[in-house]
């Protein structure tokens, strides 16, 4: 009895000594971790006071705006130790619509509302972005930042902008030009959201505190995705000194390709010394195997070669061609011994389902007339001599690109699938590398979509461009014609005679990339004989205004856009305009067999400033000249329900012919 005493005696005596050794060791600790922290108590950030946590209450339109902030799932740590050495949990209550700070975490609703919590999302308001799609994944150098400066002072987070005074902070949305904004009241420690009149609400803080400013990378950077991209802290880029001073930078605005000038320019002079050389030169590796089809080329390609000489009639006008000879008889071989398989393979709507109105109504047109012929196309592909892939670019970004995703990987990998499809299950794709296939694309995005797998085919391209790996001499440019009516594509053929055309110049369109909005700045509302305006009001009457204009001006002004192909080539053709081409690096339509410069003006965009003095200084009787051909040329640029000789549909064909021919190497 006695022993048990004094065992539970020596018991509590070594409990209240390790008890007493525990308090002191963690008083000493925080006593000199209050001498290590200048700013603030370190006893107070163990406890949680109503004075230093704010309570942000979510509104009902912060619920709706385009730009707002959830956080994880019980709780985020987020550590500020350039501020003060604490940290806080963060969390993001279930149905309270409020974000607490502290040791204490909301939550109502419990597993069914955290799994809808479940990442941090930062959603965007894409508007700002172009709504045609334009962009591209090269992109260049990134532009100057903005930055401003955020701090707290007596509560109140301040903003402190270059050249501003000190105010309530109001934090720009990702909405372009909108006003709403969120201010700290330094009296009443409330925030208020203000929603401006576009329904759009202001980027809102989850919480504001005089010891943290939680706007911190660290919210952001633990690889977040939304809208398919990882945010990777690219938000907002903060930064913090000892002073309780927060820098925060806005996030850069990467520039594309189509919003600045080419590094590079290749001239007319330059695309026809690269056209000479590659015909002299043909890069075409040579077949696995030979073929019949191989000797029939050969055998044209002797007899363009050698064709004998040949003057006007009345189907061609001799000045419009480099060589009439050559493209006559090449014309009459194709006549006679092309033969064109159209594979079968892929589904509608890509695949064998042709667009016949609008901007990408080319390539539309081209697959109705090649599926439909029966003097080109065969049914045995051993009989071929090319090997057509009916797909439409415009349906492919129709039916799989996701809209404002910027990534355009999956229809590039639908089109890669596609080719190796054909490959495995015929042996023409493998006996030349795809060297005698062709495609058909007229969207913007073509040249990236048939990249690397499709590299070595013959591409009929709109977006004819040489710094983005257009070919000359093997690929065509292919003419982007704005169709207005698939039933009457010939609808209000044809202009006004010479005499009859006062105005010098006329252009108006959208201000798509950067070219257009310098066009204006020289020639809007400059000059009486200068017609030439922004957008034009949509509707019929304005329509037909435009179309006006066209057939009664000398000169159409066609500067290129996102890209450097333009619809205003062809309309200038079909309205018996002059086209005025300003685009660096873009091949003229049919470059290999045509002479642009016996019915179009064709300018460097340096040339912008004296683009009237150019125009003024073109002689009456060269004008004159002009003018004739762009009337003769224009059989060669229109589409036909059913396709007629040396129209845009034999046009394409042959040019693709051509090229193919002289690829093909005499033995």
């Amino acid at each position: 009895m006695d022993s048990s005493i004094k065992i539970s005696t020596l018991l509590q005596f070594e409990k209240r000594r390790w008890l007493f050794l525990v308090g002191l060791v963690a008083l000493t600790h925080l006593f000199c971790q209050s001498l290590m922290l200048p700013y603030g108590n370190a006893l107070l950030s163990l406890f949680p006071d109503a004075k230093n946590n704010e309570v942000v209450n979510e509104s009902e339109s912060f619920k709706q705006s385009s730009v707002n902030m959830g956080i994880v799932n019980d709780y985020k740590e987020v550590d500020t130790p350039n501020l003060y050495n604490e940290s806080q949990l963060v969390t993001k209550g279930g149905t309270s619509n409020s974000y607490k700070a502290g040791g204490d975490i909301e939550e109502e609703n419990g597993p069914k509302e955290k799994d809808q919590e479940m990442k941090i999302k930062l959603a965007l308001d894409d508007a700002d972005m172009d709504d045609d799609f334009d962009f591209e994944d090269e992109t260049l150098d990134d532009e100057n930042i903005d930055t401003e400066e955020f701090m707290m002072q007596n509560d109140t987070l301040l903003r402190i902008g270059p050249g501003e005074s000190r105010h309530n902070l109001s934090l720009a949305r990702v909405k372009k030009g909108s006003s709403g904004s969120i201010t700290v009241d330094a009296d009443t420690k409330k925030i208020e959201e203000t929603t401006s009149n576009d329904g759009f609400t202001n980027l809102s803080l989850v919480l504001v505190t005089p010891a943290t400013v939680l706007l911190n990378n660290s919210i952001v950077s633990k690889n977040m995705e939304f809208d398919g991209r990882k945010a990777n802290g690219s938000a907002l880029d903060v930064s913090s000194d000892r002073t309780g001073k927060v820098s925060i930078s806005k996030p850069a605005k990467k520039k594309l390709r189509c919003d600045m000038p080419p590094k590079t320019v290749t001239t007319l002079d330059e695309m026809q010394s690269i056209l000479l050389r590659n015909r002299a030169r043909s890069r075409a590796s040579k077949p696995r195997w030979s073929s019949e089809r191989d000797q029939e080329i050969l055998a044209a390609k002797l007899g363009i070669e050698n064709a004998p000489a040949f003057k006007n009639d009345r189907e061609l006008y001799a000045p419009l061609f480099r060589n009439i000879s050559m493209f006559r008889r090449s014309y009459e071989l194709m006549e006679s011994v092309l033969k064109v398989y159209v594979y079968k393979e892929g589904e509608k709507p890509i695949f064998h389902q042709p667009i016949l109105k609008g901007l990408y109504a080319s390539e539309g047109w081209f697959m109705k007339l090649m599926e439909g012929n029966k003097n080109f196309a065969v049914k045995d592909p051993r009989k071929a001599h090319l090997f057509y892939m009916p797909f439409s670019t415009r349906m492919l970004e129709h039916s799989l690109y996701v809209r404002n995703s910027h990534n355009r990987t999956n229809l590039r990998q639908y089109l890669k699938n596609y080719s190796e499809k054909i490959a495995a299950k015929y042996r023409f794709w493998n006996r030349t590398g795809g060297a005698d296939h062709f495609l058909v694309a007229c969207h913007d995005w073509a040249p990236y979509e048939t990249r690397h797998h499709m590299e070595y085919c013959i591409k009929a391209l709109c977006n004819a461009d040489v710094t983005t790996g257009f070919k000359i001499g093997r690929d065509v440019s292919l003419p982007e014609t704005y169709v207005r009516s698939a039933r009457n594509p010939l609808r209000d053929l044809g202009g006004k005679p010479p005499s009859q055309r006062p105005t010098l110049a006329f252009y108006a369109g959208n201000m798509h990339g950067y070219l257009r909005p310098i066009l204006l700045e020289y020639w809007k509302d400059k000059e009486s004989d200068m017609k030439i305006f922004g957008p034009m009001p949509s509707g019929v009457e304005s329509k037909m205004n435009y179309i006006q204009h066209m057939k009664s001006s000398k000169y159409c002004i066609c500067p290129k856009g996102y890209e450097v192909n333009s619809p205003r080539v062809v309309e200038a053709i079909f309205y018996e305009c002059v086209p005025v081409i300003i685009s660096d690096n873009f091949v003229p339509p049919f470059f290999e067999v045509l002479n642009w410069d016996a019915f179009s003006v064709i300018l460097a965009e340096k040339d912008i400033p004296n683009l009237r003095n150019i125009l003024v200084s073109i002689p009456e009787k060269k004008f004159l000249e002009l003018q004739l051909g762009v009337r003769r040329v224009q059989q060669h640029f229109l589409w036909h329900p059913k396709p007629l000789k040396y129209d845009l549909f034999h046009m394409t064909l042959h040019s693709i012919w051509y090229n193919r021919v002289f690829q093909m190497k005499l033995r």
